[in-house]
């Protein structure tokens, strides 16, 4: 096989459409575009992403990066060194720490954040724990136990 043998199939290239050349052209006049509109114009039609007026997707849609989560879940949130005031193996839970007075406002959900010291073990009941928070509160002998939705109902 030679490089002048290595050639196209027979019939797998067409020639270009030469259009706007007579009518016996085939497509002559109106080239193929149809009679009149903003496509069948010289130029471009539209720029890409144009959607004929509707506010285009590149618009609506948020732009850069921290989007809003819509249905963000709302946490009542208490640091690790606030509980360090509590008796040793009490029971902490929302309601528990909205009698202590160490919670103020119900916000949702306890979630427990672990900036601060303890030393005294807890059993501590919350629907959310961070590693740092559940780390010092096993370190000092306490518990964590999750709680879901269904538990949270039966103990109010």
């Amino acid at each position: 096989m030679r490089l002048n043998d290595a050639i196209p199939k027979k019939g797998s290239r067409k020639r270009r459409r030469r259009v706007g050349r007579g009518i016996a052209a085939g497509q002559g006049a109106s080239c193929g575009f149809g009679m009149r509109g903003q496509k069948s114009r010289s130029g471009t039609g539209t720029k890409p992403g144009f959607e004929g007026g509707q506010m285009p997707l590149y618009r609506r849609v948020p732009k850069l990066k921290h989007f809003t989560v819509i249905n963000r879940r709302h946490y009542t949130t208490i640091n690790v060194s606030k509980l360090a005031s509590l008796p040793a193996n009490t029971e902490v839970t929302l309601s528990s720490l909205m009698e202590n007075g160490i919670a103020t406002s119900n916000n949702g959900p306890l979630k427990i954040l672990g900036d601060g010291e303890l030393n005294v073990p807890l059993q501590v009941k919350a629907a959310a724990f961070t590693a740092g928070a559940r780390s010092k509160i096993e370190a000092a002998g306490g518990s964590c136990e999750v709680m879901n939705e269904a538990q949270k109902e039966t103990e109010d």
